[in-house]
């Protein structure tokens, strides 16, 4: 059964940081490329960031550049999205997607909630 479970969520104050995490099962992991996707109130996906299967291509929405940071460890199957400095705009819950020609898996989101 595929899985992608995603944690790391929770409340911060602006300016402050959260780690992302998303564990993999089910799949070749090391062969898909991975992306995390967010969804903020009232409104539609949103793209974030993603990685190639080895780790050597990264790419950003343009609002995340400089403060996130998508990395991965094929050897433990995770995929993680450092976020720092936060805004409140940056609420939302952040699902991961594993992406290969035709295969397309979603894990069942974390909420991040970036408040004062």
């Amino acid at each position: 059964e595929v899985q992608l479970v995603e944690s790391g969520g929770g409340l911060v104050q602006p300016g402050g940081s959260l780690r992302l995490s998303c564990a993999a099962s089910g799949f070749t992991f090391s062969i898909y490329a991975m992306s995390w996707v967010r969804q903020a109130p009232g409104k539609g996906l949103e793209w974030v960031s993603a990685i190639g299967s080895d780790g050597a291509s990264t790419s950003y929405v343009g609002s995340v550049k400089g403060r996130f940071t998508i990395s991965r460890d094929n050897a433990k199957n995770t995929v993680y999205l450092q976020m720092n400095s936060l805004k409140p705009e940056d609420t939302a819950v952040y699902y991961c997607n594993a992406i290969k020609s035709g295969y397309d898996y979603w894990g069942q989101g974390t909420q991040v909630t970036v408040s004062s």
